[in-house]
């Protein structure tokens, strides 16, 4: 069970990390993906004003070369619908395990006691005639031995000292060329073993079951026949042993040139003192056996007649107990592995609408009246309602160069114009353009 426990707390602990570093990866790539498209849109936004300045050049040629002013463009702020990319809270569903308490039978082997019909050894005493060997008293003439001194003259083997010339062995160092014994590799062709299995017919012979009847004999016998036989044709399997090629690695002997040092004997002369067999004679005592008469007292072996006692061995039934093997069926508590659903707190992209102002370009007619055209080419500006509404109050707006949005210019009448770009946003319908910013530090991502 703790095992199984230790496995389980293993598992979670291991998928809690894998889900830490998958946010991780999650946010990093969300933050590459940002700042490319923040690159992507501004080097379309400059693409966009070299378009107009080129719009621009091209008017102002045409205007020269047919001395006439067909009309004018002017720059305006629009808001554009767009889509930011959020994360909002939700709950997922997951399986957390958990383990249930269960009974399952199981056999449990016992012993029950029995009864078994046993043998046991009993004696019986009986009386038997039988022939005893005895021994019967008796005198038998028999030789002795004994022992008479004599002299007789013996010869003395002796030792004599002497002086003889022998060769005494020295050694000499010597080099010699030997051939040394080597194995080289090389391939010989072998044949090895193999089965063939081929068939050959066999007849075999296969009992007939039942009687058959043979007839009759002259005087009204009737005969049948038992135990009949036919011959069955089988193939029966065989194996034969063939050979087929093959190489074996063996190792070949050769032989091989070196020098070997040896020590060769030699033999200088010297003298050693011997001692040389002679003999001398002298007389010794011995002793001679001779055998004389005398009576020695004998058993011959008899018999005799006598009842002796014995047993013999009988069995008598008897009664022994002995345990015999059973099985019982018992329950046992077991753990089971379940899986309990429960809700996990995650995080789940969105996406949010959102309005960002953008700059277009709209071409208008010269009017007739001249003053009337000058003053609109010397104001320069935006045609915007809500300027004139304001009474000539303006709201400057310059481009940042490190991002894709428009940024307010902290002019005098900053906050008159944002009051009255909400009341505006709000008259039209459109919301006010918020800058694309992380999560706030209280939110955590799933894995942060």
């Amino acid at each position: 069970m703790r095992i199984q426990r230790s496995l389980v707390f293993c598992a979670l602990g291991t998928l809690s990390l894998l889900t830490l570093v998958a946010g991780k990866a999650l946010i990093d790539q969300q933050t590459a993906e940002s700042q490319a498209n923040s690159a992507t849109v501004a080097q379309q936004r400059i693409g966009w004003d070299h378009d107009q300045h080129e719009v621009h050049e091209v008017h102002d040629h045409h205007h020269h070369e047919h001395h006439h002013d067909p009309g004018f463009w002017k720059k305006k702020v629009t808001w554009k619908e767009g889509w930011k990319k959020i994360w909002k809270p939700a709950k997922k569903q997951i399986w957390n395990p958990s383990w249930k308490q269960i009974w399952k039978p199981i056999w449990v082997p016992v012993k029950v006691p029995a009864w078994k019909d046993i043998k046991v050894p009993a004696w019986k005493q009986v009386w038997k005639p039988v022939w005893k060997e005895i021994k019967v008293p008796a005198w038998k003439e028999i030789q002795v031995p004994d022992w008479k001194k004599i002299w007789k003259p013996v010869w003395v083997p002796t030792k004599v000292p002497a002086w003889k010339d022998i060769q005494v062995p020295a050694w000499k160092q010597i080099w010699v060329p030997v051939w040394k014994e080597i194995q080289v590799p090389a391939w010989k062709e072998i044949q090895v073993p193999e089965w063939k299995q081929y068939w050959t017919p066999e007849w075999i012979k296969v009992g007939i079951p039942g009687e058959k009847y043979l007839g009759k004999d002259p005087e009204g016998w009737e005969y049948t026949s038992h135990d009949l036989w036919k011959k069955k044709l089988v193939w029966k399997s065989h194996w034969k042993k063939i050979w087929k090629p093959a190489k074996k690695q063996i190792w070949v002997p050769s032989k091989k040139l070196e020098w070997k040092e040896e020590w060769k004997q030699i033999w200088k002369p010297a003298k050693k003192q011997i001692w040389v067999d002679d003999k001398k004679l002298e007389w010794k005592e011995a002793w001679k056996q001779i055998w004389k008469p005398a009576k020695k007292l004998v058993w011959i072996p008899d018999k005799k007649l006598e009842w002796k006692e014995s047993w013999v061995q009988i069995w008598k039934p008897a009664k022994k107990q002995i345990w015999v093997e059973d099985k019982k069926l018992e329950w046992k508590e077991a753990w089971k592995q379940i899986w309990v659903p429960g809700w996990k707190e995650i995080w789940v992209p969105a996406w949010k609408k959102i309005w960002r102002p953008v700059i277009i370009s709209e071409w208008f007619p010269t009017p007739d009246h001249h003053d009337h055209h000058h003053h609109e080419h010397a104001e320069h500006g935006w045609d915007r309602k809500d300027v004139q509404s304001q009474g000539g109050s303006k709201l400057l707006w310059k481009r940042d160069d490190k991002a894709t949005q428009l940024k307010p210019v902290a002019t005098a009448d900053f906050q008159t114009a944002k009051a009255t770009e909400v009341k505006t946003s709000a008259a039209v319908g459109t919301q006010p353009v918020a800058p694309v910013a992380s999560p706030p530090h209280g939110i955590k991502f799933p894995g942060a």
